[in-house]
């Protein structure tokens, strides 16, 4: 689980600077609605062997096969590298939230998928290539908060969560190879 414990300062001050950086955005963005439309990107280079080297920005991960379909487990499956986005996304959306909610929240981020190899070894056309199912669970001390309260939260993370709501609602995409 990803710990979402470290020092949450959930006082003025802190939702004041996260309302004082978003303010004049969320003013931007409605005054010229095209000004909040950014592209973000990935970057990859085909490593040796079936590999794929992924600039973070921070380090390169090279990804390559899950051992259940014949890695060696020594390099990161893009499966596990979904989920670990997914608890990011969700992890700091929650923060996010909560600041805003001037709630105390700490905890755990867990999500959890269920794959079946046979779809992606292409052993049976009616399995499902990619996951049949994935699960979200925070394991949260809301620190007295009230049902209301960690309902709320609960449903404005789940709606403002990017990864999450392009999980759920499949997100228009392409497909195209360039160069020669």
């Amino acid at each position: 689980m990803t710990d979402v414990t470290e020092n949450q300062n959930t006082g003025p001050s802190l939702r004041d600077a996260l309302k004082g950086a978003q303010d004049p955005l969320k003013q931007q963005y409605r005054d010229d609605p095209e000004s909040a439309v950014v592209t973000l990107h990935a970057d990859g280079e085909l490593g040796a062997g079936v590999a794929c080297k992924v600039d973070t920005g921070r380090a390169i991960a090279e990804a390559g096969l899950h051992p259940a379909t014949g890695g060696d487990g020594t390099q990161l499956c893009s499966g596990d590298m979904l989920l670990e986005a997914l608890v990011a996304c969700a992890g700091v959306t929650l923060r996010a939230v909560a600041t805003a909610l001037e709630l105390e929240v700490t905890g755990a981020v867990r999500a959890e998928g269920d794959l079946d190899f046979r779809g992606t070894l292409g052993v049976a056309k009616d399995a499902p290539v990619g996951f049949r199912a994935i699960r979200l669970t925070f394991d949260l001390d809301t620190h007295g908060a009230t049902e209301e309260q960690r309902a709320t939260l609960v449903k404005l993370t789940e709606r403002y969560c990017v990864v999450l709501q392009t999980i759920k609602g499949s997100a228009t995409t392409s497909v195209e190879i360039t160069g020669s």
